[in-house]
């Protein structure tokens, strides 16, 4: 396989190669530039804008409209910005120029910028770079290291700081605020932030700080960020008729302050800012030598500007001045006014002025209205004496008015003194026709002066002379005490006026009159107050010549007692009392009286309080038992503690934690209350019991009575005496019914027993009856396969009669395989026919009466509940033989179960052992149930009898008096005999019945 090798002449070959291509690549690269006519720009020139941070780039030449630009960052050669741009030409000079707006301050670092030209896909050789120093070179002299400086921004703009840092310096943040921001390194010494959305900023600016890491010196810069001007209300007016004065509201507060920075105002071209500086100020305004109807102002700082116009008419925008120079003459009851104007211009003008009177004492404002031409002064009336006023008045133009101009200063008169009004006088009497004629103090107002004394005089109208020298009192006493009995000594008719007046420094008052006279008490009607006071209301009188009197007191004042009242026209019907001296709880007497010439009436009287409180104090209670009942008496409340009109009493009774309300007593008079039925019980208790007066506001605390209960004896008595009545009536009802319907009874729970039937030639008399034992006592074996469980009886199975021959009966000897009979003597108790005591006893046995004695035999006995299956013969015969017991028993449920063993043995008699029969176990329930054990009736017959002993107290024999009693039960039998006496008593009722 063939190799190929180099060699050092074919790496020269290479080498020849890469080195001719190049030439061609720039060869064709010549042609192409020389074919599209594109040169390389030609003196680039580079002009900052530092407060605006813009760039203007210029050159000339390039054969092109479309030039690429790109600007770098000088140290770190970084491309700031590189597009194409269409620059404007100067078509005299050929100057292509073109702005660029930096981010950062242009002072932050040096930039580099190159230019080609440019069509289409063809462009020029980039032109020689030209460099903008910044302040982080180092041959750089500037000693401001952050930038921008003194930066006047709107709200919400966006700015670029930039620190420069000396050498050697380490850089750590920059803070704006007092917060540190995020920082982009432009160069080696140069570090960068921008703030977004700023806010306006205080007086002085807003601070950015440069912090190296040794904090050992600071840079730094201030940013004003704030408002353009925005002015309202621009107005002009005249003052004095001739010159204009415009006004307008500043708005807004820019942020923006100082000369520089602050806003200029311009009205008409005219700079009216110098005397608008103030910071405070929130009017501005300026004034125009000459009225020229239209007006602009401009308003402007360096963020903008905007601008207001105004026009109008001098006549509709006068505007008059202060009026100047104020003085007042004043007299007791009113004053005259008077001042200077400004502007003798005014003399022709129409005016209307306000002038406002304020009372020093009391701050009580008057304002009047005056109007005329040139008005200079005015007349106030309706004063009052001996007061301190102030006054100030200002005016405006009467036709077209525009505005009131400016307050006067104030102006302070004094009113001169008066004699006082007349005093407001009553009388009030005690039951006794003693009292005082009282008067109301009078006022300052009222005294138009200071008051020197009262006086008081007793006057007789119909002798038309003072009954008594005058009684000179001091200012501060406002009463005098009179007694009726002793006046009328001195007056012949009684008719007398007491007259009292009031002195100052100029002289008495009109006297005030009152009547001496009695009035005849009237009974009291209940009023309610309301929200507007006592709602009084009466019909009009005729003889209230001089209107009417409405007089309030304490209802239990004892003597001597304030009294308050008003005085009303004639024709009043109605009014509503309203006092400071009502209070709470405090029960008030208001009377009506008419007023005449001659003397008062009294007309109507009502109680009342001004606010319902509940008592104030608590009953006086007591609680004693009457048989069975409680009975609560209680004290009245004094009517001072009542502090309300009193509408009842509630009464509880508290047992434990229950407080159960027993009785509203709504009759206040009511003194009592008897709880009903509080001691039936038999057993002792406590009961307590709470009394509580109520009024419109509610119930009092109340008083707690306890009383313990005795058991009420003639209850106890009562209740047991009806009990034993009621059982006394029911047994005697019972017992009525039952012999009423005692053959009804009797047929329902004890129907009669057949009889037996017997021959007709049984004896009837009493003799001996002889029992003999039977020759053949043989069990007839009858097939009964099936038997009903259910019935409860003794079946008797007969046997074959016997031989009524007297064989075999004496004293011989009996064959042990028959079962033994017993001789018994028939014994005539009565001449009734004798009854059986079972009602199956009949069916027990049949016997064989053909003689005097009787032989009983013993056959198979079968009970309701059980049967007794016997072997029968195979032949099925019918015949009697004496049985063979077979091994299975058949026992019936509930039947018959047999006697325990006799105590003689059984060998002697003859007799099967009773262990060969199997104890039979109840199939059916509701059986007979044997007795556990039986004896005999009589030891000494069964020791006569012999073997026949053990048939002697066996319950199948006829002649048993054992009783056939379940096993088990012999506890019951104390039951039984107590029921025995009601059965026998039942027995003997029902046996009064039989015929």
């Amino acid at each position: 396989m063939a190799r190929l090798s180099l060699t050092p002449t074919s790496k020269l070959i290479s080498s020849g190669f890469v080195w001719l291509l190049w030439i061609v690549l720039g060869f064709l690269t010549s042609h192409t530039h020389a074919d599209t006519g594109l040169t390389v720009p030609q003196r680039v020139m580079l002009s900052p804008n530092w407060d605006t941070q813009e760039l203007s780039i210029s050159w000339l030449g390039g054969g092109a409209t479309t030039f690429d630009l790109i600007i770098l960052r000088t140290e770190f050669n970084q491309t700031v910005f590189y597009e194409t741009v269409s620059p404007t030409v100067n078509k005299v000079s050929g100057l292509h120029q073109w702005t660029w707006t930096s981010v950062n301050p242009l002072e932050c670092t040096s930039l580099s910028v190159k230019i080609r030209s440019k069509d289409g896909q063809y462009t020029s050789e980039w032109s020689q770079t030209e460099t903008l120093q910044g302040n982080d070179h180092p041959n750089s002299e500037q000693s401001v290291k952050a930038f921008p400086q003194d930066k006047v921004l709107p709200v919400g703009a966006n700015i670029t700081f930039c620190c420069i840092m000396d050498e050697g310096m380490v850089f750590d943040k920059i803070k704006y605020d007092g917060n540190a921001t995020n920082v982009t390194r432009l160069s080696r010494r140069t570090y960068s932030t921008t703030v977004s959305n700023l806010v306006a900023s205080r007086q002085s600016g807003s601070n950015m700080l440069c912090l190296p890491e040794d904090k050992g010196k600071l840079y730094g810069a201030v940013v004003f960020v704030g408002y353009p001007p925005l002015p309202i209300d621009f107005k002009c007016e005249t003052y004095d008729l001739s010159s204009a004065v415009c006004q307008w509201g500043k708005g807004r507060d820019t942020h923006l302050h100082g000369s520089q920075r602050g806003t200029r105002y311009f009205v008409n071209n005219r700079d009216c800012s110098e005397v608008n500086q103030d910071v405070g100020q929130k009017e501005a305004t300026c004034t125009l030598d000459t009225w020229e109807g239209n007006w602009t102002l401009v308003a402007k700082n360096l963020l903008g500007q905007y601008s207001l116009t105004d026009t109008a008419e001098l006549s509709q925008r006068v505007c008059p001045v202060a009026p100047d120079r104020l003085s007042v003459v004043a007299d007791a009851w009113n004053a005259s006014l008077s001042w200077h104007w400004k502007y003798d211009s005014y003399s022709s003008l129409a005016l209307v002025c306000q002038v406002e009177i304020t009372a020093t004492e009391d701050g009580k404002l008057i304002k009047r209205v005056f109007s005329g031409v040139g008005l200079r002064s005015v007349f106030l009336s309706d004063l009052y004496p001996d007061e301190r006023y102030s006054v100030k008045v200002r005016c405006g133009a009467q036709q077209n008015f525009w505005k009131w101009g400016k307050w006067s200063e104030l102006s302070s008169f004094k009113t001169n003194i008066y004699v006082p009004d007349t005093p407001d006088a009553w009388i009030w009497l005690n039951t006794d026709n003693t009292g005082k004629v009282v008067w109301k103090p009078l006022t300052r107002r009222q005294s138009h002066g200071k008051l020197t004394q009262y006086e008081v005089f007793l006057w007789s109208p119909e002798e038309n002379r003072a009954l008594a020298p005058a009684v000179t009192l001091p200012p501060n006493t406002w009463s005098m005490p009179v007694n009726l009995t002793e006046i009328a000594f001195f007056s012949n008719n009684g008719n007398i006026v007491a007259n009292v007046t009031a002195r100052n420094d100029a002289g008495s008052s009109p006297p005030a009159r009152v009547h001496l006279t009695s009035v005849e008490p009237l009974a009291a009607s209940r009023i309610v107050n309301t929200d507007q006071g006592f709602p009084l209301f009466w019909e009009n009188n005729a003889n209230a010549t001089c209107g009417y009197v409405v007089e309030w007191l304490d209802a239990f004042c004892p003597q001597d007692c304030p009294v308050e009242w008003i005085k009303l026209p004639a024709g009043t019907t109605n009014v509503s009392i309203q006092s400071d001296m009502f209070q709470p709880g405090v029960r008030y007497n208001l009377s009506l009286y008419s007023c005449s010439s001659d003397t008062r009436e009294l007309l109507k009287r009502w109680q009342g309080y001004a606010q319902e409180l509940v008592p104030s104090v608590a009953l006086t209670l007591s609680a004693s038992q009457q048989n069975a009942d409680i009975l609560l008496t209680w004290k009245e409340i004094p009517l001072v503690n009542r502090r309300g009109f009193l509408l009842g009493y509630n009464i509880y009774n508290s047992t434990g934690y229950q407080f159960k309300l027993l009785e509203n007593v709504s009759d206040p008079e009511t003194m009592s209350y008897t709880a009903k039925d509080f001691a039936k019980g038999f057993t002792k208790g406590t009961f307590k019991f709470t009394v509580k007066a109520y009024t419109a506001a509610g119930e009092n605390t109340g008083t707690t009575a306890t009383v313990t209960i005795e058991p009420y004896a003639d209850w106890l008595i009562l209740e047991i005496l009806t009990s034993l009545g009621l059982v006394t009536l029911l047994l005697a009802i019972v017992t009525f019914t039952c012999y009423k319907k005692r053959k009804w009874v009797k047929k329902a729970f004890y129907p009669d027993i057949p009889e037996p039937k017997l021959p007709s030639d049984w004896p009837r008399t009493r003799g001996p009856l002889d029992v003999k034992p039977s020759p053949h006592s043989m069990v007839c074996v009858v097939e009964t396969p099936e038997y009903d469980c259910i019935k409860e009886m003794l079946v008797a199975i007969p046997e074959e009669d016997e031989d009524d021959e007297g064989q075999g009966i004496g004293d011989e000897s009996v064959d042990t395989d028959e079962p033994t009979s017993l001789r018994y003597y028939n014994q005539v108790v009565d001449e009734r026919p004798i009854r059986p005591r079972f009602p199956d006893s009949s069916a027990s046995s049949i016997s064989s009466m053909s003689s005097a004695h009787t032989d009983v035999t013993y056959t198979g006995i079968q009970t309701s509940g059980s049967s007794l299956v016997l072997q029968l013969d195979p032949q099925g015969s019918s015949e009697c033989h004496q049985p063979q017991l077979d091994q299975s028993v058949s026992y019936g449920g509930g039947g018959y179960r047999p006697q325990m063993q006799p105590r003689a043995p059984s060998d002697d008699m003859g007799l099967p052992s009773p262990e060969s029969f199997l104890e039979p176990q109840a199939a059916c329930s509701g059986g007979y149930k044997p007795q556990g054990s039986w004896h005999f009736d009589s030891p000494v017959d069964a020791a006569e009898m012999g073997s026949l002993a053990p048939s002697l107290g066996s319950p199948t024999s006829v002649a048993s008096t054992q009783f056939l009693l379940p096993d088990g039960e012999e506890n019951t039998g104390e039951k039984r005999q107590l029921s025995s006496s009601a059965a026998s008593w039942l027995t003997n009722l029902l046996s009064s019945t039989k015929p």
